[in-house]
């Protein structure tokens, strides 16, 4: 198979072939690590795991020759972003204190696709400390990701190498991390796919369960989530890391989808036009969309978003630290090592734990009022999901200098760059429920436009099933023009 037919592949697609025999293991790994060599000026790996992947690559190829029965995703290579544990390499958090820290253990979803038979071909880069969502990370080793569409201009974050480097053919699919956007703003800004899955209250409610095995921000909202090019290929992902069946997809056809108008205001103008060609389109095949807001959603998510993000660092990094086994580090040494402004200035607020005092009412009042108005929301109206954009703009242009800032929209006041993009993402991620980014379409002037789908606690398996469908009248983005 030549290589560019390689790399047009999807995750399935290539699982496939490779059971099939006509393609092997070995030489879709040697394709992609050429590739990754070949875009390393993107940034958008930290490390690139040759040797260890080849080795595992050929490995997989011996005992296919042999008849071996192999996991479902045997070959398959992985991107992994550099916050989450992975044995025998380093995970930084894309900063310089935690640069050398090698963790003992892969985090349990990373080592339930490696069982499955997936293959690490490197560690992703990433916003420092995965606090932001540019993924400009001006720490030395890492530097700003490039998005492939437009390389002047930002992937998203905080997971931008991954979706990056998916979006550019390095790999066909990998592990983000989201805890207020940061896999579904980048899948959104890079034209791929990404799954933000339920977390709720934790325990039983969580579909992936990862504590202590993540550089964190917050045990109450984060989490690991697939991305990938194709819903499809997210869907493989969650089946191995959760034990389930492979959702499959569903009919359009009565589907009822809730239109939030809060949503919907404020957006770019090319944004706004990829989401309504989208949603005609998705009318005509039979998509029954309910215009109903989330009335009083963003009025309750301000009195959550930093009460949370910035309070629980302060317990949850130096807990971190000691599952992994980590000694000689503190809280402070973090901060004090954070290159970056924009982090920078959040540890700051950290460090002087400012949100400290609204911590119990975010978690106790307000949180739940959030909870109970999307659960309403959804039964109400009889709702399979809500659907809007998961952005309100497009990528602009890699600030250099302090790693995120302001940013204009159709020529408005400046407004500040990290609330603009999360603006959308970050409700969802506060109530704990599943959230799904797919490919909506593309700007007159060539850059992606995500369609976001959040969906009740727990039904992350039918958001995919849905996602699917979606894609299916919608399709996938066009390969970058690297």
């Amino acid at each position: 198979m030549p290589a560019d037919e390689q790399l047009a592949l999807t995750a399935a697609q290539a699982l496939d072939a490779m059971r099939s025999g006509r393609l092997s293991a070995e030489a879709y790994m040697t394709t992609l690590i050429a590739r990754a060599q070949s875009q390393s000026a993107l940034n958008a790996l930290i490390v690139l795991d040759a040797d260890a992947a080849l080795a595992a690559a050929r490995a997989i190829d011996t005992q296919r020759a042999a008849g071996a029965a192999l996991p479902p995703l045997a070959g398959l290579p992985i991107l992994v972003k550099d916050n989450i544990n992975t044995a025998g390499l380093p995970t930084t958090g894309g900063t310089s204190a935690l640069r050398d820290v090698r963790p003992a253990a892969n985090a349990p979803s990373l080592q339930r696709l490696i069982d499955a038979g997936a293959i690490v071909l490197g560690k992703a880069n990433l916003h420092e400390l995965a606090f932001g969502i540019t993924s400009t990370n001006l720490t030395s080793f890492a530097g700003a990701v490039k998005n492939p569409y437009d390389t002047s201009r930002i992937p998203g974050g905080s997971s931008g190498g991954t979706a990056a480097a998916i979006a550019a053919r390095i790999a066909p699919a990998g592990l983000g991390t989201d805890t207020g956007g940061s896999t579904r703003v980048p899948a959104a800004l890079c034209g791929i796919a990404g799954l933000r899955p339920s977390v709720g209250n934790g325990g039983a409610q969580r579909r992936y369960d990862d504590a202590g095995a993540v550089v964190p921000i917050s045990h109450t909202r984060d989490t690991i989530g697939p991305m990938a090019r194709t819903v499809a290929d997210l869907a493989l992902l969650d089946a191995a890391i959760t034990g389930r069946a492979v959702a499959a997809p569903i009919g359009l056809q009565g589907l009822r989808i809730g239109i939030p108008a809060s949503f919907w205001t404020g957006l770019d103008t090319q944004v706004a036009a990829v989401m309504i060609a989208g949603r005609s389109r998705l009318a005509a095949a039979g998509v029954v969309f309910v215009e109903v807001d989330l009335s009083g959603l963003f009025d309750l998510n301000d009195q959550v978003s930093f009460q949370v993000a910035l309070h629980e660092p302060i317990a949850d990094i130096p807990a971190y630290l000691a599952a992994t086994g980590v000694s000689g580090i503190t809280l402070a040494d973090i901060a004090a090592g954070v290159a970056s402004p924009d982090v920078k200035g959040a540890f700051g607020a950290i460090l002087a734990d400012a949100f400290g005092a609204a911590y119990p009412d975010a978690m106790q009042v307000h949180r739940p009022a959030m909870q109970a108005l999307y659960a309403a929301y959804f039964s109400d109206h009889a709702l399979d999901a809500a659907m809007f954009p998961t952005t309100v703009l497009p990528a602009v242009a890699i600030d250099q200098v302090n790693g995120s800032s302001t940013v204009s929209i159709n020529g408005g006041p400046a407004v500040d760059e990290f609330g603009a993009y999360i603006r959308n993402t970050d409700p969802g991620s506060n109530a704990g429920i599943p959230g799904l980014s797919l490919f909506a379409g593309m700007t007159a002037d060539g850059l992606p436009v995500g369609l976001e789908l959040d969906g009740p606690l727990g039904s992350d398996q039918k958001l995919l099933a849905i996602g699917m469908a979606i894609e299916a009248v919608l399709g996938s983005a066009p390969a970058p023009a690297l």
